[in-house]
């Protein structure tokens, strides 16, 4: 068995080695997901799901992991977070429906498609269930690539993003977990998340973006730290144009370490948003594959259970590249730097016939991050940082009722009692680890 190293607290405060096998990763993929379509010429396109999973079934990473068909969000729970009248609008959208200026939706990057409020459940129950499994302890690292949408707004959509499970997914964590921490590595800044916490103690929100007057969403200015009981727990780390690798681990690293250290979390929400490679259609960083998986394997590194989710990402090929290697990372089996695509893959022309995962992408801007920018920018995060109160205190009630597995049992006690294996039953099975082996293997 793989071995890992786990940090306990001691009584006096210290911490302390015990060693354990390795972490049990729930994976949650739903086929569905991937058909919906945002139009012709609009840069998201869910297909990119469909990619990734082929990836992490063609190198067999399903072998390592716990594969769950998803549960998909009630309105009910999507309400935990939006308003009503918004979530009732979303559900009944058609092609029928004109555009709301009121709710941000068929103007400018939102626009309507078929079955919306379908996608938007998907992905979304995706991110609840896999908090309901860390509440649970049922794993210890849960992964949906189809959520991170993170620019969405309590009344209103944005930036493509319709419902944000990110939010849900953190209030589910809530329950159980006195502090949660969300990290964002997507090259926008993840607004929505930011602003849905920016004045509560128990979510600390840390986010790495490019910053510009004129690049959406247009907020993350290092001094937007929150505000009342949220002041300093709002984490923003603006970057230039073109930075590479090493310049983004160095402040990534140190800025993840000190949250850690100081705010102490329970659980950590990891956005992985592809768009902050070198080459995206949208992105304006020259990250590579390995620079992006490094983050990730960071802050696995830290023992918490942690939510991976996914989120932008606009060239779809490397977008499928980045996540099946991440998801690679995160069962502790990462690909080798020379590993290539399997030619089996019902996708591969998508590849164009680069079949390396770590293919080396080509940077479209120069890296305007100087050497005195990085500092002044690190130093103002940290003295920040200095300013949180160490692991704040939260009192702690009656924890309430998981919503999905009260639904689960009630379906179970509505079955038929002929019926061997309803289909609530079913949802809940887990393939065997040799289910897709051939009787040679």
């Amino acid at each position: 068995a793989v071995v890992v190293v786990v940090w306990l607290w001691t009584m006096e405060g210290e911490r302390t080695k015990e060693t354990q096998e390795s972490k049990v990763v729930a994976y949650f993929y739903d086929e569905d997901v991937s058909n919906f379509h945002f139009g012709r010429k609009h840069p998201m396109k869910p297909h990119r799901l469909a990619l990734t999973n082929t990836l992490v079934m063609e190198f067999e990473l399903y072998k390592k992991m716990q594969v769950y068909r998803p549960y998909r969000a009630t309105p009910q729970e999507i309400g935990m977070f939006h308003s009503r009248d918004y979530v009732q609008f979303l559900q009944r959208l058609n092609f029928t429906t004109k555009d709301s200026q009121k709710f941000a939706v068929g103007v400018n990057d939102c626009p309507i498609f078929d079955g919306l409020f379908d996608f938007c459940s998907m992905y979304t129950g995706a991110s609840l269930e896999g908090a309901q499994k860390l509440n649970a302890q049922q794993c210890d690292i849960a992964i949906n690539w189809a959520g991170g949408l993170h620019h969405a707004k309590k009344f209103t959509a944005s930036g493509f993003c319709y419902v944000n499970d990110i939010v849900i997914a953190i209030l589910e964590l809530l329950k159980c977990h006195p502090r949660v921490m969300y990290i964002d590595i997507d090259v926008h800044h993840g607004d929505g998340v930011e602003e849905a916490f920016f004045t509560t103690d128990r979510v600390l929100t840390v986010s790495f973006h490019l910053f510009r007057e004129e690049f959406f969403p247009g907020t993350g200015d290092v001094f937007e730290i929150g505000h009342g009981r949220g002041k300093y727990y709002s984490v923003n780390v603006p970057i230039k144009l073109g930075i590479s690798d090493e310049a983004y681990l160095r402040l990534f690293k140190p800025v993840i370490e000190k949250c850690i250290s100081v705010y102490q979390p329970s659980a950590i929400v990891l956005q992985c948003g592809a768009d902050s490679l070198a080459s995206d259609r949208l992105g304006c960083f020259n990250m590579s594959f390995a620079g992006h998986g490094a983050c990730v394997d960071f802050v696995k590194s830290f023992d918490i259970p942690l939510l991976v989710l996914g989120g932008g990402g606009y060239t779809v090929r490397n977008v499928a590249r980045c996540w099946a290697n991440e998801t690679s990372i995160l069962v502790g089996d990462p690909l080798e730097e020379d590993a290539t695509l399997p030619l089996s893959s019902v996708y591969t022309d998508f590849f164009r016939g680069d079949f390396k995962v770590h293919t080396k992408l080509v940077p479209k801007y120069e890296n305007q991050n100087s050497e005195k920018y990085l500092t002044k920018v690190l130093s103002q995060v940290l003295y920040h940082l200095s300013q949180l109160e160490t692991a704040p205190s939260v009192p702690m009630d009656e924890i309430p009722p998981d919503s999905l597995l009260a639904d689960y049992k009630r379906e179970l006690d509505e079955a038929d009692p002929d019926d061997r294996f309803p289909t609530a039953e079913q949802d809940q099975h887990i393939e065997a680890k040799n289910e897709l082996e051939s009787e040679s293997g």
